[in-house]
């Protein structure tokens, strides 16, 4: 997922209307945020699939909605993080194909903040916007 992901952002830069000069800040984007998810991951911070997703995310949102969209992502993940329900509902009655972040010593379900940091930022991203209108045109 996050290799396809990442891999779909050089079909559409290419035909995207946005200039190479913001293109370009959208890979050093990610680039710094591999480093620092990274850098996470080998301080058993974050999972590796998170700190796979987070790079991979932060190429598509770029620089001028990274802050929004690492504010929410924080918040989000703090909330998931103190979820009352995760820690009091038995992991029995929960069904099996989301019983994972409910089991004993679960790690935080950071997917979820993650996506929720996207659907906050999306707007503000020059390059994301003009390949959501490009395609809204098809359809």
């Amino acid at each position: 997922l996050n290799v396809t992901l990442a891999v779909l952002f050089v079909p559409a830069a290419f035909v995207s209307g946005v200039p190479m000069e913001i293109i370009g800040g959208h890979l050093i984007t990610a680039l710094c945020a591999f480093l620092i998810a990274f850098g996470l991951f080998a301080f058993n911070i974050v999972g590796g699939g998170d700190a796979k997703m987070i790079p991979a995310v932060m190429l598509w949102v770029g620089p001028s909605a990274s802050i929004t969209f690492l504010f929410v992502m924080a918040v989000a993940g703090g909330a998931c993080a103190i979820l009352i329900i995760r820690k009091t509902m038995p992991v029995e009655v929960v069904p099996g194909a989301v019983r994972a972040p409910f089991e004993e010593k679960a790690g935080v379900p950071y997917g979820v903040a993650i996506a929720a940091g996207v659907f906050a930022a999306g707007s503000q991203s020059p390059f994301l916007t003009d390949v959501l209108s490009r395609i809204s045109l098809f359809s």
